[in-house]
């Protein structure tokens, strides 16, 4: 039976104002009572757990130390708190992961509503790969990869993430073990995700998702849809060796491969739309080909695939600025919980950007997240210490002023184009393994 914590006096420790406008301390009650968890005491609240989680987060994966500190020193609470690591980390691992889903879920569709526009909104798709540590658990749940150096070290997680084009709000992703006989693909993990985006958003999607199924299952949902399609494949569609520039109207239907690999896929599946092929604007040699729904002509087709590129940016944001890259949880559930708060920080940050961008009368892109989030980490002090609800409500006007003069360069000229490749680093040390030989055996 799950077991929650409440404080042991009726003064609860404050959280940040920004965070408590989102879910309550009421939206934690409710949760208890709807799921009928069983309540016990303990000195840390559940609000102020997940709270702290998020701190961990928007700071850059800090410490459970400095967590712990960032409570208000004020002690209104009239509680005193340890600075011991032991009891938040204790109450780190008794959240059920079912609450940092609810949280994730709630923050999003809150923030959605506030900061949907009156045009469709546009939800961009993608895949990435995240590492966690070397445990036991998590490398029966995530075997590590391998190549032709060997096996690797570290669990590697397979992640989706739909991310709206416009505010960069994230919905709650899906992941999987990318490795291993229970491994998943992307677009396996997209169709999963798929339910959580508005009723009428417009899904793109780069090649790796402009497959059969996949457009199946998104016109299926009842939404739009604009893939990009590899030249072989648009043209096995259209049914011609070569494929003319403009707009095509078709019949995708489902291969035999399709079938057999799909199994769930309707014996006569099929999709009616357009493929367009229109010019590459930057290697006129060059065609691209997509798959879409949407009775638009082929430049605006084209200028819609552009937004494509903001999810890439995200992704950026999600691992190095909001330090995703490696989770540091030692247990699956500790683990998982990371993640989903990691993205509701994400998003939490995306909202002061859209107020801020209301501000500038600017789009939110035009503001930059690392520096945001900066000044977010910067004003929490302020908005924990604040006495009424007006002096809180302006140190919130503060935040959003100094927000919105945050504004990437307008740079005059194009910035090049770089090949993926690396720098080479340098290897004075030998390459350590898993399982290293006696001294007896080595000599």
């Amino acid at each position: 039976m799950v077991i929650l914590f409440y404080m042991t006096s009726p003064r609860p420790i404050p959280t940040c104002a920004l965070f408590e406008s989102l879910v309550p301390e009421s939206y934690f009650d409710e949760l208890v009572q709807c799921h009928r968890w069983r309540r016990r005491k303990r000195i840390y609240p559940l609000n102020i757990v997940i709270w702290l989680m998020i701190y961990q987060r928007l700071h850059g994966d800090a410490s459970l130390t400095t967590a712990i500190v960032s409570l208000p020193r004020s002690r209104q609470s009239g509680i005193k708190i340890s600075m011991a690591t032991g009891g938040y980390c204790q109450a780190r691992q008794r959240v059920p992961t079912l609450v940092a889903e609810h949280v994730n879920d709630h923050v999003f569709e809150t923030l959605q509503k506030h900061m949907r526009s009156y045009q469709r909104p546009v939800y961009l798709v993608d895949g990435t790969t995240l590492r966690w540590e070397h445990e036991a658990e998590l490398v029966r749940a995530f075997p590590p990869g391998h190549n032709h150096h060997g096996e690797n070290r570290w669990p590697v997680l397979l992640l989706v993430a739909f991310h709206d084009a416009h505010t960069g709000l994230a919905a709650r992703p899906s992941w999987g073990p990318m490795y291993g006989r229970n491994a998943v693909s992307e677009q396996y993990l997209a169709t999963e995700a798929l339910a959580r985006l508005p009723a009428d958003a417009l899904v793109i999607g780069d090649g790796n998702f402009g497959i059969f199924s996949f457009a199946h299952a998104v016109v299926d949902s009842g939404r739009p849809v604009l893939l990009r399609l590899t030249e072989s494949r648009a043209k096995h569609i259209l049914g011609t060796p070569s494929a003319q520039l403009g707009r095509h109207r078709v019949v995708w239907r489902a291969s035999v491969w399709d079938r057999k690999k799909h199994a769930e896929l309707p014996p006569e599946a099929s999709l009616e739309g357009f493929v367009v092929v229109c010019r590459h604007p930057l290697k006129n040699e060059e065609k691209l080909y997509f798959f879409t729904t949407l009775e638009q002509r082929p430049r605006q087709v084209l200028a819609a695939y552009k937004l494509r590129w903001n999810i890439e940016t995200d992704l950026r944001n999600l691992k190095r600025t909001v330090n995703l890259y490696q989770l540091r949880g030692r247990s699956l559930g500790v683990a998982e919980k990371e993640l989903l708060l990691a993205v509701t920080a994400y998003n939490l940050v995306r909202a002061v950007m859209f107020q801020a961008a209301k501000l500038r009368d600017c789009s939110p892109r035009q503001l930059s997240f690392a520096q945001v989030q900066a000044v977010v980490l910067s004003a929490l002090p302020g908005l924990e210490q604040a006495r009424s609800q007006r002096e809180r409500k302006q140190r919130m006007r503060e935040l959003v002023e100094l927000a919105a003069q945050l504004a990437l360069p307008r740079r005059k000229r194009k910035r090049p184009s770089y090949p993926r490749e690396v720098w080479k680093r340098g290897g004075s040390f030998p390459i350590r393994t898993l399982h290293p030989k006696p001294a007896e055996e080595a000599r």
